[in-house]
Parts: structure tokens; C-alpha cells; sequence
């Protein structure tokens, strides 16, 4: 843990010590997020790291670790509490989008032994976990979305394909509360499935429309899923902070390379309708806390919206090399303090590349 010389606030008393929890913490983007947390500048912070791995070296990235059932574990709020109570935690960071939605519900639980938890309201996190849902409620309000067909059952994509003019166009099938690039596939006729096998790498969205289509049959029961138009790459990301509908700080970037929808390189940059619409999103939803809204070029390179996470993104990391740490500043908007006017360094970029942890049989950390 990095220890500071006691710097003090605008009152001139100490900003005091803090413990605080973050989810999924044995996760690839996790060194960078727990970066974000130590190096503050302004007080200590202790990291408590749950997950649901068995890897001894877990416990190693973090100052305490504790491995927790899955969010979908109707234990998993109750353990959780526990953890809370036991380290004393003042700030919990779900990091999980169905972790997000599982212990909003129990709030008032965390709140009750003092823990802030950094969650929306309930009503926005249901919609922005749900794509179609999502989808529906901005169309509604005016906010431009890509053409979309929801599916239900097989006849449905069979359908939905031809309403988003199959095969002439390609089509994105997800679904709808996956994370992470699960449940998610292009069907693009241009692409045979020997080409696929061929020239694509085995970590590739394309599939083809025959290989889907028996996916999709041999299931006993379908997810619920939708056809999206495909669109342009590069992907473009706006993290924020929000307050009861209303953006503190917004700071976009073009994620040039992706790997499994987590950024492997990627510029800070300026979008002006991005971040439009991204305020107009957290204004409809009333949202609160960070958020990250991913969107996709349309044939005139418009940014469009295509996925809202009501939670800290894997690469928000780059944003506080920029000058905005956005974990950082939710914590002290949690704990009542006074926020400070800092702008982002435009052009800012994050390059990952490989690093290593070693245990011996035992469990121990090798240092080498």
C-alpha cells in the first residue's frame, strides 16, 4: 500500500483512511483499477479483492482477498455483508454486471453498516443489464439507436434475419444481459465458414448464418437475444461520473484494438455527439455513479450508442493517466467531499502488454 504525507482538504483537516472493496478483483484489468484507488495523491486506501477464483495468486494484487459464490448465488449479498462488516469497508465497488444488480436491491443492507455502495437506482441499472430493454427506452425518448429485432425463439432469428436485410447486410446477434463479449456473434454472409476457420482467429465474433442457426436449435430454451445492426469500427467508449441524472465528468476514447471487449490499445479523444448523448442517457435514467457507454460508427461515422454499463469499465484506468481519475473521484463524491475541476489530457493512449504473477505449489508468491 502506498502511504501518503497526510494531505488535507479545504477545511485543513487529514483526509482519513479508507478501506475499500472491489469485485472481480482477480480480473486482467484489475492491476490497473487498484492503481487508480493507491495512487490517489491525497490518503491511504486499503483494497479488500473478492472473487470466485481458486488461484492462489488472487491475493497477491490486493491487501486482503476472500473468494465469494457467484452473483447469481442467492448467498452471495449475505457473504458479501459480511466481508463488509468484518474489514470495515466504507466503499464497495460491484464490477460485475449482475453482481451490479443483484446487491442493488439490498442497498439499503449496506448502507444500514455503513458501507457506500457505488451503484445507480434500481431503475436504471434494470434497463442498461437488459440491451433490448435499453434499446426500447431510449427509442422512445428520441435517442438514436441501431436497427435491432428482438428473439425469442428460433423463428424469430429466422425472421429477424430477413427484417435486417440478410445477407446483403451483416448482423450482430447478442444477448441481451451478457457481458464481457459472451452471447455475442456476427453472421456475415461475405464470410465463409472455411474463411472463418481459415483466416479468422479462434477469439472471432463472425460465425455463419447455417452454424448459428443449429447453435441456436439444438438449446431446450433460448436466452433472450436480439439482431443488431453491425457497425463501423473503432469502437468509441465515454466513461463518466454522474449525480442523480447529471454528468460531473465525461471523458471519451477510441479503443483501437479490442480483445474480448476489453481495449488492448486505445487514445483518449473528444466526441462531441458521444458525449451528448451520453449526458442525455444518464439524464433519462436518472443515473448516479460511473458509467460507460459504448458506441459504434453508422455509415456517415457518426458515434451510435450500442451498450450502456452501469458500472466502471475495464480501461478506465487510461482515463486517470489522463488527469481524471473517475474510481477515485466516485470515492470522495460517495464520502461527501468536495470535488476538484480537473480536465483530460486529449490523446493520452494505453498500450497492454503482458505481465505475470508466480505461485509455488504451496501458494506463494515468487518474486522473480
Amino acid at each position: 500500500m502506498k502511504i501518503y504525507s497526510r494531505p488535507t482538504n479545504s477545511n485543513g483537516t487529514m483526509f482519513r483512511d479508507i478501506t475499500v472493496l472491489m469485485s472481480a478483483s482477480s480480473s486482467p484489468s484489475m492491476p490497473g483499477m487498484i492503481k487508480c484507488l493507491r495512487n490517489n495523491g491525497e490518503r491511504n486506501i486499503k483494497v479488500v479483492g473478492i472473487d470466485m477464483t481458486t488461484d492462489p495468486s488472487a491475493k497477491f494484487m490486493v491487501d486482503v482477498f476472500y473468494q465469494v459464490p457467484a452473483a447469481s448465488d442467492s448467498k452471495f449479498c449475505d457473504v458479501v455483508l459480511d466481508i463488509c462488516k468484518k474489514e470495515k469497508v466504507d466503499v464497495y465497488f460491484p464490477n460485475v454486471s449482475a453482481e451490479v444488480e443483484a446487491v442493488v436491491s439490498r442497498k439499503d443492507e449496506f448502507e444500514s453498516i455503513g458501507v457506500c455502495l457505488s451503484v445507480s437506482n434500481m431503475q436504471s441499472v434494470a434497463i442498461s443489464n437488459n440491451k433490448l430493454h435499453t434499446y426500447q427506452a431510449l427509442e422512445k425518448s428520441g435517442i438514436p439507436v441501431p436497427r435491432y429485432y428482438g428473439v425469442h425463439e428460433v423463428k424469430d432469428f429466422v425472421e429477424g434475419m430477413k427484417y435486417m436485410d440478410y445477407p446483403e447486410k451483416p448482423v450482430c446477434i447478442k444477448i441481451v444481459n451478457g457481458s464481457g463479449s459472451r452471447g455475442v456473434r456476427i453472421i456475415d454472409a461475405n464470410k465463409s465458414r472455411y474463411q472463418i476457420f481459415a483466416h479468422e482467429k479462434p477469439n472471432s465474433f463472425f460465425t455463419s448464418y447455417e452454424d448459428m442457426l443449429a447453435v441456436l436449435k439444438s438449446a431446450e430454451k433460448l436466452d433472450e437475444m436480439m439482431l443488431v445492426e453491425c457497425m463501423h469500427n473503432p469502437e468509441f467508449t465515454v466513461d463518466l461520473l454522474a449525480e442523480k441524472g447529471k454528468v460531473i465528468y465525461e471523458v471519451g476514447r477510441e479503443n483501437v484494438v479490442s480483445l474480448m471487449s476489453i481495449a488492448q490499445e486505445t487514445i483518449v479523444k473528444y466526441d462531441e455527439l458521444a458525449y451528448k448523448v451520453s449526458a442525455e442517457v444518464v439524464k433519462l435514467l436518472n443515473m448516479d455513479g460511473n458509467v460507460g457507454f459504448d458506441f459504434m460508427r453508422n455509415d456517415k461515422g457518426e458515434a451510435v450508442l450500442m451498450d450502456i454499463n452501469p458500472r466502471i469499465t475495464a480501461t478506465v484506468s487510461v482515463i486517470a493517466a489522463a488527469g481524471v481519475n473517475l474510481i477515485y473521484l466516485r470515492v470522495k463524491q460517495l464520502l461527501g467531499e468536495a470535488l476538484p475541476a480537473v480536465e483530460p489530457i486529449y490523446g493520452t493512449r494505453l498500450r497492454r502488454r503482458y505481465d505475470e504473477m508466480f505461485t509455488t505449489p504451496n501458494g506463494e508468491l515468487i518474486n522473480f
